[in-house]
């Protein structure tokens, strides 16, 4: 199966290919951007991630519902977007079926909004910081997929949200 992976980068959002199957022997076979990658995958216990790439082992711990996940790993967190060629398909086929996408940010996960970023009317571009969502005390900053204007903000800081309120609305 192909996902794109949109992360976060110092010159914006940069997103990679990245192909995943499963051979007759169980095993991964992963490519990232066409080259073969040797890598292995292990779901610990306690609910994170062991992940192999090459010789370099990583724990990580996956937050959220694809396509919107949070990633931390070595202590660092981003916010990434993984989609499935299938998903990509399927959002792609919506747009085009003439129904009107709502534009708005919602909240990936209950918490408590620390911070607004933002004002009404702001123009941000792809990557922008919006809002800071506290969520299990860690504070999760999302930020914009695209450039965008802001045109209502639903939540003030110190809010408590659940998931899936609509926290921004653009114009």
């Amino acid at each position: 199966m192909r996902y794109y992976v949109t992360l976060p980068a110092a010159e914006g959002v940069t997103e990679h290919i990245v192909e995943v199957s499963v051979d007759p022997s169980g095993q991964f076979v992963v490519a990232y951007e066409g080259k073969p990658v040797d890598a292995d995958l292990v779901a610990l216990d306690d609910g994170s991630l062991s992940v192999r790439v090459g010789g370099r082992v990583l724990d990580m711990v996956v937050q959220g519902e694809a396509p919107e996940l949070g990633v931390v790993a070595s202590g660092y967190r981003a916010d990434v977007r993984v989609e499935s060629e299938r998903l990509r398909a399927a959002a792609a086929a919506k747009r085009s079926g003439g129904g009107a996408a709502e534009k708005a940010m919602m909240a990936p996960m209950p918490g408590r909004v620390v911070k607004l970023l933002v004002a009404t009317g702001d123009e941000v571009k792809a990557g922008q910081g919006l809002i800071v969502i506290e969520a299990m005390k860690m504070e999760n900053e999302l930020r914009a997929k695209g450039p965008c204007t802001i045109g209502e903000i639903h939540v003030q800081a110190g809010a408590a949200v659940e998931a899936g309120a609509k926290l921004l609305s653009f114009a």
